[in-house]
């Protein structure tokens, strides 16, 4: 035992001699203070990692004609990001702001500014496409940018997450292709663009070089990407392989000395812009006549997009406010429309020979608010004259009174025009060929279609009664008989009634309303359907009407389709007549041959909302993006189980009625419904093959909503 603690205290010892030894060692090498910290390593995330990615320019200047920029790189949450390299798909574009003149017969006419780019190549026509109808192949230059890939040591990396890079182009000495002055106290821009397989960035900053300002310079910002975003999906403007995302790249790249060899047609992107939206109604003059002049440009591998196929949706096509929106937060420019200083964007929409009695491009030397040619107008005036109708009927109102029975068990009201200060409108200037609605059942989908169709729920003023003194129409609504449970019951009556204006043009002072005759034009006067609750044999007021359950937010609709859109262009009141259970349609284009005419289905396949699949392969309205038109609870599944719906077989054609929620998503998917999907939609108690609707009904017990909530949808739809 003894022994044993001799040895723990011989070990302890040497254990601590040899901890005392190590001890005064590092004491002795001391200089007597503590070790510095080391530099912090740069936090980031490294570009291949970064799921997504924004670029910002925060300094350029010009040095003897070399341009360089510096810039840095982040997340979506601020970090840093890593690694940029010129092996990267990374682009630069640099252009001037330049004003420029036009002389037309030796006179000289002020055409603004406009961007030039500097970087410029001469393109060739390649091998016409199949279809080379109105194309006309010829030389053109093309704006370009230029590569970073091709420069070993243009692009900078600084490690922690800026960069900087001096362009490849000398802007003093552009001679070829096209000879560009370099102008240093002219607003220039650059552009980046950055392409990852993940995520896109693109920047821009505008300075004028000879000062250094950012601010208090020339700049040409029209239209904001937010109003393309009203109509158009994000997704479906980015362009050139998803490359390019940002206006104000498209702008300092599109210029006015840019075209599309293979068609001939400019690529400026006030005429390009223009051109594209005018779409299907793009015409111009010849000696026989008005012949479409679509505007077509020929892509990557020779591939035609027809812009002819386009329908635009503002109708009439022209609210310029569509798209150059003012007020606050506008872009500085958004004004620029009104100015009359470029023929680009009317021969854009118009062509060259918008009538025979145009023989001059230089449209802005009689269209102009300085020195109007007589009779003509403005642009403003011009496109305001169209509109002015629109505006003027959407201030009065419809009033109905007296509704009740007639004799015959029959339902009756009376129906008057009101201008915007309230007095009665005379029937010469009311289109009375034009109609009013009745329909019930609001809150259920409205009538069924075997109980009252809409043919005979609609009633033309001529067919009705007219009171001259109080100016008051009186229509008997004879063609329907009145529900047997119509007490409690919610009713509406909803006008399509149009007043007549004069049209606009050549010595035209002012729009007004005019009595009615073929050289006049009808609107529709706005006003929402009124509804009410039937007793016994007429209105209870002391009831609140049962409203449809929110579905269509119908501001969105307007902000794409403006004062017009299809018939009946009382707002969007379309599902009143277009019910779940109407007759199918025959269609040889569509699977089985027969197409339903119910509200969802034609708002779902609608041409406009369907171009991603069709027309110019370039989706304007995305259909799987639910919240386009779409209120936020809108798709909420189970909230009509007794509505039944009406389709047409894919193979027979003959007409099959089908469950709430089934027929609901029939509406996209018919086409491309799966025997696995159908299978699914019958197990969870949905029914496709209804004989009637009393049919489906007694067999329908569907479970969609127990799995399908909104959200869940949602997401699904890409939202």
């Amino acid at each position: 035992m003894e022994r044993k603690i001799m040895d723990k205290k011989i070990k302890h010892l040497k254990l601590s001699l040899i901890a005392i030894t190590a001890s005064a060692l590092l004491f002795g090498c001391s200089d007597g203070n503590d070790g510095a910290d080391g530099k912090d390593g740069v936090v980031g995330v490294d570009i291949d990692s970064t799921s997504s990615i924004q670029a910002q320019f925060t300094e350029a200047s010009v040095t003897d004609g070399l341009v360089t920029v510096n810039f840095n790189l982040e997340n979506a949450n601020g970090v840093a990001v890593l690694g940029l390299d010129k092996d990267n798909d990374l682009r630069f574009g640099i252009a001037q702001l330049a004003k420029v003149s036009e002389t037309i017969d030796e006179v000289e006419y002020d055409r603004g500014y406009q961007w030039q780019a500097y970087n410029n190549a001469l393109k060739e026509p390649g091998t016409p496409p199949d279809d080379s109808s109105d194309l006309n192949p010829s030389p053109q230059y093309q704006a370009d940018v230029e590569a970073a890939s091709a420069c070993e040591d243009c692009l900078v990396d600084n490690g922690d997450g800026s960069y900087s890079y001096t362009f490849q182009q000398n802007i003093a000495n552009v001679t070829e292709p096209l000879a560009i002055t370099y102008g240093e106290d002219n607003t220039h821009r650059v552009t980046m663009e950055l392409k990852l397989p993940q995520a896109t960035a693109n920047a821009h900053h505008d300075w004028q070089p000879s000062t250094g300002a950012i601010t208090d310079i020339q700049i040409r910002n029209v239209v904001s990407i937010e109003t393309c975003y009203t109509c158009h999906q994000p997704e479906s403007l980015e362009l050139h392989g998803g490359r390019r995302i940002a206006l104000e790249n498209c702008a300092s790249c599109h210029t006015s000395t840019s075209g599309d060899p293979e068609s001939g047609n400019s690529v400026d992107f006030t005429y390009m812009i223009h051109a594209i939206h005018k779409g299907q109604d793009r015409e111009t003059s010849t000696a026989d006549g008005m012949v479409p002049a679509p505007y077509k440009i020929v892509g990557y591998g020779g591939s035609v997009h027809d812009y002819g196929k386009v329908m635009f949706p503002q109708k009439p096509a022209a609210n310029c406010a569509s798209c150059h929106v003012e007020g606050e937060g506008a872009p500085a420019n958004a004004d620029l429309f009104k100015a009359d200083l470029s023929n680009t964007a009317c021969v854009s929409c118009h062509t060259e020979k918008p009538s025979q009695t145009h023989s001059s491009t230089n449209c802005v030397s009689c269209h102009n608010s300085t020195d109007t040619y007589r009779g003509t107008g403005s642009a403003e005036k011009r496109h305001g004259d169209l509109l002015k109708a629109y505006t003027e009927a959407e201030a009065m109102g419809v009033m109905f009174s007296n509704i009740g029975l007639d004799t015959s068990g029959k339902l009756k009201f009376d129906v008057q025009i009101q201008d915007s200060s309230g007095e009665a409108v005379g029937s010469e200037f009311i289109e009375t060929g034009t109609r009013v609605i009745v329909a019930w059942d609001t809150d259920k989908d409205f009538p069924a279609y075997a109980d009252a169709s809409y043919s005979n729920r609609r009633f033309k003023l001529e067919d009705g009664t007219y009171d001259s003194a109080a100016k008051t129409f009186t229509i008997i609504a004879s063609t329907f008989d009145m529900p047997s449970d119509a007490d409690g019951k919610t009713f509406e009556l909803w006008s399509t009634v149009e007043v007549c204006f004069n049209s606009g043009g050549y010595l035209v002072e002012s729009i007004q309303m005019t009595e009615c005759s073929d050289k006049t034009r009808s609107v529709a006067v706005k006003e929402a359907p009124y509804h009410f609750v039937w007793s016994g044999s007429g209105v209870d007021d002391t009831m609140q009407a049962a409203m449809r359950r929110s579905i269509i937010d119908a501001a969105k609709c307007q902000s794409c389709h403006n004062q017009e859109n299809y018939h009946y262009n009382n707002g969007y009141n379309c599902q009143t007549c277009h019910t779940s259970d109407k007759t199918t349609k025959t269609d040889d284009s569509y699977p089985g041959g027969k197409k339903p005419t119910s509200y969802a289905f034609k708002a779902h396949e609608a041409d406009g909302h369907y171009l991603k699949y069709a027309g110019v392969q370039s989706g304007t309205v995305l259909k799987t993006d639910c919240s386009t038109c779409h209120t936020t609870d809108g798709i909420q599944l189970g909230r009509a189980s007794d509505r039944v719906w009406r389709y047409g077989d894919t193979t027979t054609g003959t007409d099959i009625w089908v469950s709430s929620d089934a027929g609901a998503c029939l509406s996209c998917h018919q086409k491309y419904l799966s025997d696995s999907g159908a299978n699914h939609i019958v197990a969870n108690g949905g029914i496709l093959d209804g004989m009637s609707a009393a049919d489906v009904n007694t067999r329908s017990a569907e479970a969609c909503s127990t799995c399908h909530n909104p959200a869940q949808l949602m997401e699904l739809h890409g939202n």
